[in-house]
């Protein structure tokens, strides 16, 4: 009697358990095996008792999409606090990826325009399950603010009257004032480290004075900080700095949808540094238009902070304003959209950057100037926020709280530990 051929081990586990079948060959598997706790069943685990190789393609996004929308429900804070919610519970609770692994995304999300929260947790997405998870993290995290904020926007437009939503400006925004003042108190220490991010946050500030548009400011700074940082620089630099300058022309003060979202899709593809930076570019891109007043610019920055999920939301706002829900969705999708592009190109920008002194003292030198161009639109805020002694008051009080509280929690840290 001729032996009976062996089945191969694959093919009996396939036969046993037909849902278990490992899909790394697939490239879908963002939590891979070889990434901490990629293989083990957390935060949903494997239905039926499964304990086999890791959850279904399926069952990752699900988690994914239940942690990031979550997050986009209770986010307040801004971008810190995001990240500090993500690494909780992605890294500790979860197991998705390693505190290293954690600390270079966020490293890689810093060098790529757009907001990093929401980059992270589109990269975090798609390490759990690949570029469906880099989709279902971004629109699950984004989807929760973009709601609240239109809700927001109706109950603006169609129900406070004027006088209503001047008593609120008048005590909400001297505490954005103070909010915005504490960001650029702490952004300070690693935007400028040197003296040559010091020259380079002066001629920020000059341009800025003196009413040159914030992108060429900007593509003015990064030239400036390669040619302080670089020694042969010039034919980098001039394909860095085409687009730029050309992107800095205006258009007239029509706002059909088209142009609404043309004018967010290039905030969003050229923004470094903090959520905060985004008051930069919608004063000179939508207040200088005469889209909007600089009183709705402030109410809109006051959304946006004040809601949860990402800052950026704030031009959900200033979309609502100009057209109503199509107005908010176009603007919504133009400055998030580039977010989806930069969160899968990550890994190869960290690399470019390492390799290219010249790329990498040209986003330096931006993210320096993004900061400078912040105290030029910080000064107008506050000449907008303080018009009597309360709103004073109100900023003082504030900002008081607001340094003062995290060196509270810290000291009671150090107690408690």
């Amino acid at each position: 009697m001729r032996p009976v051929p062996a089945i191969p081990q694959r093919k009996l586990i396939a036969l046993a358990l037909p849902n278990m079948v490992d899909r790394t060959e697939s490239g879908a598997g963002g939590g891979a095996s070889g990434s901490p706790g990629g293989g083990r069943a957390s935060g949903g685990g494997v239905s039926g008792g499964q304990s086999i190789g890791q959850p279904s393609l399926r069952t990752r996004l699900v988690e994914v999409v239940r942690l990031f929308g979550w997050l986009g429900v209770i986010g307040v804070g801004g971008p810190a606090a995001h990240i500090a919610m993500m690494r909780t519970r992605v890294v500790q609770q979860r197991g998705w990826v390693s505190d290293d692994e954690f600390a270079r995304m966020v490293g890689a999300c810093a060098l790529v325009p757009g907001p990093n929260s929401t980059e992270m947790a589109m990269a975090l997405g798609a390490k759990r399950a690949g570029w469906r998870g880099l989709l279902a993290g971004g629109a699950s995290f984004i989807l929760p603010a973009f709601l609240i904020v239109c809700a927001i926007g109706w109950v603006y437009e169609d129900v406070l009257t004027s006088a209503t939503i001047a008593d609120i400006r008048r005590w909400v925004v001297p505490i954005v004032v103070a909010i915005v003042l504490d960001a650029l108190r702490r952004l300070r220490s690693t935007a400028v480290r040197d003296a040559r991010d010091g020259v380079i946050a002066a001629l920020a500030l000059i341009g800025a004075i003196v009413s040159v548009p914030e992108l060429l400011v900007l593509a003015i700074v990064g030239a400036g900080s390669v040619a302080l940082r670089a020694r042969a620089a010039t034919r980098t630099m001039t394909s860095l700095l085409a687009p730029l300058v050309i992107a800095a022309s205006t258009t007239t003060p029509i706002v059909p949808m088209w142009q609404i979202f043309l004018v967010f899709l290039q905030i969003g593809s050229v923004i470094f540094g903090s959520g905060y930076v985004l008051l930069v570019f919608l004063d000179a891109e939508v207040v200088g238009r005469g889209w909007i007043s600089p009183d709705v610019l402030l109410d809109a920055i006051s959304v946006g902070q004040f809601t949860p999920g990402p800052v950026f939301t704030t031009a959900t706002f200033v979309g609502w304003h100009l057209a109503g829900l199509g107005g908010a969705a176009v603007a919504t999708f133009g400055i998030f959209g580039p977010s989806f592009v930069f969160a899968a190109l990550v890994g190869r920008v960290v690399r470019w950057s390492q390799r290219s002194h010249v790329f990498g003292a040209f986003l330096r030198g931006v993210s320096t100037g993004s900061i400078a161009l912040m105290v030029v639109v910080l000064v107008r805020l506050a000449d907008e926020a303080f018009v009597g002694w309360w709103s004073a008051a109100t900023f003082v009080l504030s900002l008081a709280v607001i340094v003062a509280v995290p060196r509270w929690r810290e000291a009671r840290r150090a107690r408690v530990g």
